[in-house]
């Protein structure tokens, strides 16, 4: 028994962390996509995208539909997870660098963890909260290191989105223990629709054709990605290995992201980001061992 349920918790770690891989591109990419495009529009586009494979997976599985319970969490996870997080950072990038929204993204993992015990009734030990507290001071920290600018409005928007996206990933990984993170996902995007559809005739460009391929690739990659399959991973891993323990691996997004500048960017990578990567990887080990 206690076999079975190490290796569960041992998938749950491998599924987060490829959740977490698979989000490390989403703040640079939905900085690029805003540089041309009204962040409302790209949240309707990268949500629209995710709604077509959501919908083929319910389809193609002929998914029953959620009980009425189900639907009252799924709409939480539609308000933060589809909707909320996805607009409100996007807004904040106009006001802020993407650097400076590691910042905030440092600060998900706790938000994750106090909703975990809010909505998931998890009780993590309290030595828990000293290596999440520390994790997140070291990529914070680091963040604010970067020299980058931001103005109170933009603040205040990551904040907003930071609070509403560890709502909705703890009320999504509590769902996925009954539904399945495919299921989850799928249904949150499919009940954001009714204010995705009429909104995005609403807010599309007077022309489509003045938007550059890099920006197309961006809005790609964060509906199939950002929007969809990393959700999948993720709230599989929260469910199997715990919502406040997986979840500390989000301190490793923004050094994801920078390895992913580094690698398709050419970006410079110092000793001091090399070092602080390490703090931050030795934070999460401890989390996990005190859970």
């Amino acid at each position: 028994m206690k076999t079975t349920v190490t290796a569960t918790a041992s998938n749950g770690w491998m599924n987060g962390l490829i959740g977490v891989l698979l989000f490390s591109g989403s703040m640079p990419a939905t900085k690029v996509a805003v540089l041309s495009l009204d962040p409302v529009f790209v949240t309707l586009v990268r949500a629209l995208i995710a709604a077509i494979l959501a919908a083929l997976f319910l389809f193609y599985t002929k998914a029953t539909w959620p009980s009425k319970q189900e639907s009252q969490s799924l709409l939480l996870v539609s308000a933060g997870a589809v909707i909320g997080f996805p607009l409100l950072s996007s807004l904040a990038l106009q006001h802020m660098t993407a650097a400076r929204s590691l910042v905030f993204v440092g600060t998900l993992p706790l938000s994750t963890a106090i909703f975990a015990v809010l909505r998931g009734k998890e009780r993590p030990k309290p030595l828990f909260w000293l290596f999440a507290f520390l994790g997140s001071t070291l990529v914070v920290g680091f963040a604010y290191m970067q020299h980058a600018t931001s103005s109170l409005m933009g603040d205040l928007l990551m904040l907003a989105a930071i609070v509403l996206c560890g709502l909705a990933y703890a009320e999504g990984a509590v769902l996925t223990k009954t539904m399945g993170g495919s299921q989850v996902i799928s249904w949150a995007i499919i009940f954001a629709l009714p204010v995705l559809v009429p909104t995005f005739f609403f807010f599309i460009p007077a022309s489509l054709e003045t938007i550059q391929m890099d920006t197309w690739v961006s809005l790609l990659y964060l509906g199939t990605m950002s929007m969809f399959t990393g959700f999948i991973f993720w709230y599989k891993g929260l469910a199997q290995g715990g919502i406040a323990t997986v979840g500390q691996l989000q301190l490793l997004q923004p050094f994801f992201g920078l390895a992913l500048a580094a690698f398709f960017l050419k970006e410079y990578i110092s000793i001091g980001m090399i070092g602080v990567t390490l703090g931050v990887v030795l934070c999460v080990a401890a989390s996990k061992k005190f859970a």
